[in-house]
């Protein structure tokens, strides 16, 4: 039981640190003000099941593709979710 709790604190301790990096959502208004750049565009797949996991994955998504924030430009919904969001750094 003792291992179970270690390594639970482990994978939490270990998960944090990715949780920070992660893109960060961002409106029209703060992409003109902060003077981002536009680095690509992110898709979902219609894969995801509520727009909070469609969010998660663009998030992702603008993760790997070097960004550090994303704008959300298109949504559907067709019993699951699908979005494309703009990549900024």
């Amino acid at each position: 039981m003792m291992k179970l709790k270690t390594m639970a604190v482990a994978f939490l301790a270990l998960s944090l640190p990715f949780a920070a990096l992660a893109a960060k959502e961002v409106t029209k208004e703060e992409v003109k003000t902060m003077n981002l750049e536009k680095i690509g565009t992110v898709h979902t797949t219609a894969e995801t099941t509520s727009p909070m996991d469609a969010k998660a994955v663009l998030s992702k998504l603008a993760d790997e593709k070097g960004g550090k924030y994303y704008l959300i430009i298109a949504g559907r919904e067709h019993g699951k979710f699908s979005a494309t969001a703009d990549v900024y750094k």
